[in-house]
């Protein structure tokens, strides 16, 4: 009756959101007096979970899921939940396991909410509060079926260090040619940055920048923050910067712990998509812009003097506090 994880990871190494769910997955494991199992596929070590409250990690390696396989995925972790007799699987948001969500639900017969942003408020029944209409609103989800697949939002519940004794089962699920149907040709991946996806600062900047050869200081503040660049679609539809930067309704979401938004007037479907970050801070020379509206701190000012000065006082305080 544990409690089953999917425990992402990429090239081997967990992402933070492993650690986010083991974090959530261990609350729910205490109230109702069980544990939490892992999965790992593919993953280099599986001590780091251990920090955060796994009791079990199923470890499965396989060369054939080197590559991302919605299908096969879900059809592992079908298997994982069913040799578990887990009735709660816990997911994350990302990309990857919106994909695989609907799958596992489906397999399982199960009920399945996404964006769970809190705890269930309940357990009988079965009640979790989510995100609704682009993060404009809350909804309270009762989920009936005894198998429920929740869908953890980005950052909405945060890394709770909880010390477990962790023992660790290999694991050999029976894969055949039919979840293998969907066939991946190639993966593009951007190296020597922080990725919007894993991000906690993300830097956004639009038209106000007035052209692609201004993009140098906005490169340079998010290096000096450890931030994700990003842009508005405007942006990246007149080439300025690529389409895997863009973010809101239309592009990635966003639900960073820092959003920095500089020269972006805010239109309604750019502040659905970054709504979800804790924190907004905007840089626009119109105090009129409709991102005021939603910013937390805002500067009214010229992105051209009041982000290098940005830069310059952060680094000095990185050197102050070295």
């Amino acid at each position: 009756m544990a409690i089953l994880i999917y425990a992402e990871s990429s090239e081997g190494k967990y992402k933070k959101v492993a650690f986010e769910l083991a974090s959530y997955a261990k609350k729910i494991a205490t109230s109702l007096g069980t544990t939490v199992t892992a999965l790992t596929i593919n993953a280099n070590s599986t001590s780091e979970l251990a920090d955060y409250g796994v009791d079990k990690v199923l470890k499965v390696t396989d060369d054939s899921l080197l590559k991302f396989s919605a299908k096969a995925y879900a059809d592992v972790i079908k298997q994982a939940a069913k040799k578990e007799s887990s009735l709660i699987i816990v997911l994350s948001s990302t990309t990857d396991s919106l994909y695989l969500a609907p799958l596992v639900s489906t397999y399982l017969n199960a009920g399945f909410t996404s964006n769970v942003v809190e705890l269930p408020s309940s357990f009988s029944p079965f009640q979790v509060k989510r995100t609704a209409f682009s993060n404009k609103a809350f909804n309270l989800t009762e989920i009936s079926t005894e198998i429920k697949v929740l869908a953890i939002a980005k950052n909405s519940f945060g890394l709770i260090e909880t010390k477990s004794n962790l023992t660790e089962e290999v694991f050999s699920p029976t894969l055949t040619d039919a979840d293998f149907a969907v066939k991946v040709e190639s993966i593009e991946k951007v190296s020597g940055k922080v990725t919007i996806a894993d991000a906690e600062i993300v830097v956004s900047a639009g038209r106000g920048l007035k052209g692609p050869e201004n993009w140098g200081m906005i490169e340079e503040l998010a290096s000096v923050l450890g931030a994700a660049t990003a842009c508005s679609k405007p942006v990246s539809d007149i080439g300025w910067r690529p389409h895997s930067e863009h973010v809101g309704q239309t592009g990635k979401p966003v639900a960073a712990n820092l959003y920095i938004a500089i020269g972006i007037s805010g239109a309604i479907q750019h502040i659905a998509g970054i709504n979800s970050s804790k924190v907004k801070v905007v840089i626009n020379t119109d105090a009129d812009a409709p991102f005021f509206k939603v910013a937390d701190y805002g500067v009214v000012g010229d992105a051209f003097d009041v982000v290098p000065k940005l830069i310059e006082k952060l680094k000095a305080f990185k050197a102050a506090n070295a």
